[in-house]
């Protein structure tokens, strides 16, 4: 097991101090379960659970160095998969509230173990997690199509929905490059995934009718190369198309083009998705701008109305801070896990010869809810 990492720094704007402060207001709404919520009850609402965005905190609290919240939360989320490898969409102080199964929640298991590889070098406990990730894979490729998108949810009666979701779908490929890199890792090498990424990347990359059409949301438009689906040229033209739609000069990233919301996770999701596409410049002054969002304690709010000048919706969410803390990894590229959006086992995260529609197989092709991996 490899020996602990100091909490990331990004010089001029955030120490590793401010860091580990931020991973602490994570751990303060963390429930005795594991289970980390988006947010403690304000004013009498508790805030809900699922699992994309738990895992997404325990990856931040490993990289701040907090790594016995970060294993609660592991384990608690191990113990609470349903046989058929899925979790429920949501959950409130700790009953199921939407019981339906979403894929790419059930895959972001699969990143957070090999995050956790990564930064631990635990074998032990990628074992121990390795039965859910399979199981969760097994669910998640159950509702890919011939073409290759992958539906975004099964419902409770086993029927799936009737689309895909682009963000959900980028997440995904992610997932599955990660847990590809995984059963190597473990000695269980899985061809039939990587070949199933492959033809989700092409998808994600090439074929925009296979998803229901969310553009107006950010997410939309950064996950196909924060994810890993575009690099390169492809990845430049796409930020830049609509860079001004999302971007406010300085106060950070809308959540949706049509609204004068800026938010903090969006924000930091973009950073990476820039420093992923070597944008580093950009992504740095992106950093820089949104900790207009900071509190005194270390959270983040979760976005800004600056028509409205007000904190909305008016909480501190632990996915914001999980961001936040990601992002500043990215960017300080210190830790072992810090290029996770950049490349997979030492290879670069993004398309590959096999994702070619000859070479994968997948042939030539003549996008409810809020686009968010944590909220379909």
């Amino acid at each position: 097991m490899r020996s602990e990492t100091a909490p990331p720094a990004v010089p001029g704007v955030l120490g590793p101090d401010d860091v580990v402060a931020t991973a602490r207001s994570i751990v303060a709404q963390q429930e005795e379960s594991g289970a980390i919520p988006w947010f403690s009850p304000t004013g009498g609402v508790p805030g809900h659970v699922d699992a994309w965005n738990h895992v997404e905190a325990a990856m931040a609290l490993t990289v701040a160095g907090l790594r016995e919240p970060a294993r609660r939360a592991y384990e608690w989320l191990r113990s609470v998969q349903r046989p058929d490898g899925s979790w429920p969409a949501k959950w409130v102080l700790g009953e199921v509230t939407e019981p339906w199964g979403e894929s790419n929640h059930a895959a972001y298991l699969a990143v957070g173990v090999w995050h956790e590889l990564l930064m631990t070098g635990d074998e032990e406990f990628v074992r121990r997690m390795w039965p859910a990730v399979r199981r969760a894979v097994d669910f998640v490729l159950g509702l890919q199509t011939g073409r290759g998108e992958i539906i975004w949810m099964r419902n409770p009666d086993g029927a799936p929905s009737d689309h895909a979701l682009l963000t959900g779908c980028s997440s995904i490929y992610q997932s599955l490059r990660c847990a590809v890199a995984l059963a190597e890792a473990l000695g269980e090498p899985e061809p039939d995934w990587e070949l199933a990424a492959d033809q989700l990347g092409h998808v994600v990359a090439a074929h925009p009718e296979a998803f229901a059409d969310k553009s107006r949301w950010s997410m939309d438009w950064y996950y196909p190369v924060l994810s890993g689906p575009l690099r390169g040229e492809a990845a430049a033209r796409r930020l830049a198309e609509s860079w001004d739609a999302f971007v406010v000069p300085g106060l950070g990233c809308r959540c949706v083009a049509d609204q004068p919301w800026v938010t903090a996770a969006e924000s930091c999701e973009l950073v990476m998705a820039l420093d992923a596409a070597g944008d580093r410049d950009r992504a740095l002054e992106l950093f820089r701008t949104i900790q207009h969002l900071r509190h005194e304690d270390g959270s983040y709010w979760t976005g800004w109305q600056y028509e409205n000048q007000r904190h909305f919706p008016g909480d501190r969410s632990t996915y914001t801070a999980a961001a936040v803390i990601l992002a500043a990894d990215a960017l300080a590229d210190a830790s072992p896990g810090a290029r996770l959006f950049k490349e997979i086992a030492g290879r670069p995260l993004g398309p590959s010869t096999a994702a070619d529609p000859i070479a994968c197989g997948c042939g030539v092709f003549t996008r409810e809810a809020t686009p968010t991996p944590g909220a379909y």
